[in-house]
C-alpha cells in the first residue's frame, strides 16, 4: 500500500494497525520516502508457514512421539 505523507500524519493509528499486516510506503511529492513494516514480520511468515502442517486429529504428544522417533 502506498501513501501520502500528509494522509500518514492524518491517520497514524490507523496505518500503524495495518502495518502489523502489509509493508506501507509513504510518499512525498511522488517519490517512495519511507516503509512502515512490521519489524517481526519474519516470525509471522514462518508462524503463517508452519500451519497445515500438523494434522488436526493428532496430539500434541503424538507429534512430539512421531518427531522424536525420526531421529
Amino acid at each position: 500500500m502506498s501513501i501520502t505523507a500528509t494522509e500518514l500524519k492524518s491517520n497514524l493509528s490507523k496505518y500503524l494497525l495495518l502495518s502489523a499486516t502489509e509493508d506501507i510506503f509513504i510518499t512525498r511529492n511522488g517519490k517512495i520516502v519511507s516503509k512502515l513494516t512490521n519489524p517481526f514480520q519474519e516470525r509471522v511468515d514462518i508462524a503463517k508457514s508452519l500451519f497445515g502442517i500438523l494434522p488436526a486429529d493428532i496430539s500434541l504428544e503424538e507429534a512430539r512421539a512421531e518427531r522424536l522417533s525420526k531421529i
